[in-house]
């Protein structure tokens, strides 16, 4: 009988019951959220399935995000900018390029929707943060999970990079959600219901220029956005020559799903209560969620000036998808717009804009990298 109880005190002892603190409890219980909001509500499912997962494994397990764990080797080649640059080439690979050849002002859009970015850096330093880790946590506001670990990364402030991660994917998965209210506020209804004239059809010849033009350009002034931009264009090149369709469909495809798994799982695992509920986490945030806010706003505001401008042939909703949650700030866009309008269609046309923002972000990313002289 002894030897019985024994026995199963040692099996209760090994539980993760007799481990877990209150903290693992609440990190497990926003886990359950976050796979309710993915899998019930279909909120970027390909995103927050695995973040959420891996939330709950690390918060019911540790040692699997500890060194010689399994999700600490995925982590390793987040810390090492390898998935976050794969991701990039993924998305190149899947994307159309076209509406912002066909519209280049949509640069301007993209550009307007970075003042996020930089006004969350000015936010930061005054709640604390030091100069480089307040960079790396204003990328949050770009909407862009890759890049906002690509330059934590860089900029060693490898100690963020969960909450970073994890603000920024959430954010992204929450698009549909944070910026409809932002949209409606700035604009009018009439603003809304605002169609726009038809993109010009852009030639074989110019798709496959843009990629290697641009690449051109923006590494020649930043060389250290080569793995980010580098990336983004040489998917699209493969898009585009048309001469390469199986590396095309395996960037787009195989490889970006792996990428995506491993990317997502070891974000997740990155918060741990003992690492996650901490008072700069939620600084993070809250600053991730201020950012993400003033971009959708700032190029929603840079839309009405261009609308203006232009007579009223640009509709201002557009300008939301100045972030670069590719493609589905374009969609909400597409989604206002339709409430107002049934017969409305913007969605190509916020497609530059959102292109313009993967690019804008990156490109911000590289000044950050240049005044601290990283490479």
């Amino acid at each position: 009988m002894e030897y019985i109880t024994s026995t199963l005190g040692n099996l209760l002892q090994q539980t993760a019951f007799c481990s877990l603190t209150w903290g693992n409890y609440l990190m497990i219980l926003i886990a359950c959220v976050f796979l309710y909001l993915a899998i019930a509500k279909e909120y970027e499912p390909l995103l927050l399935v695995p973040i959420s997962f891996g939330m709950l494994l690390v918060n019911m397990y540790p040692p699997i995000m500890e060194e010689g764990g399994l999700l600490h080797f995925f982590y390793l080649m987040d810390e090492w900018s390898i998935l976050p640059s794969l991701i990039f080439l993924g998305v190149g690979a899947m994307t159309d390029f076209g509406p912002l050849i066909a519209n280049p002002i949509s640069f301007l859009l993209g550009a307007a929707a970075q003042f996020g970015i930089f006004g969350a850096y000015i936010m930061a330093i005054l709640m604390g943060f030091g100069d480089k880790a307040a960079a790396a946590i204003s990328i949050i506001g770009g909407a862009d999970g890759p890049t906002s670990l690509f330059l934590a990364s860089k900029l060693g402030q490898t100690q963020y990079m969960g909450p970073i991660a994890v603000a920024a994917y959430s954010y992204m998965s929450l698009v549909p959600i944070i910026q409809p209210p932002i949209m409606k506020l700035l604009t009018t209804e009439e603003e809304r219901k605002i169609k726009m004239e038809q993109l010009r059809p852009v030639s074989k010849l110019e798709r496959i220029l843009f990629p290697i033009v641009v690449t051109i350009v923006v590494v020649m002034i930043l060389p250290s956005t080569a793995p980010l931009i580098g990336m983004l264009m040489l998917g699209n090149l493969f898009r585009e020559s048309g001469v390469v369709k199986q590396l095309t469909e395996t960037a787009s495809n195989a490889l970006m799903y792996i990428v995506v798994i491993l990317l997502g799982t070891s974000v997740g695992a990155t918060t741990s209560a003992e690492a996650f509920l901490k008072v700069d986490t939620l600084k993070i945030v809250a600053l991730g969620l201020i950012a993400f806010a003033v971009g959708t706003a700032s190029g929603v505001l840079f839309g009405k000036l261009m609308c203006k401008l232009s007579g009223g042939k640009i509709n201002p909703l557009i300008g939301s998808a100045g972030v670069s949650a590719v493609p589905m700030a374009a969609r909400v866009s597409q989604k206002v717009g339709a409430e107002a309008d049934p017969t409305n269609f913007l969605l190509m046309h916020a497609m530059g804009p959102n292109v313009a923002g993967v690019i804008g972000t990156a490109v911000a990313a590289g000044v950050f990298m240049a005044i601290f002289g990283v490479h």
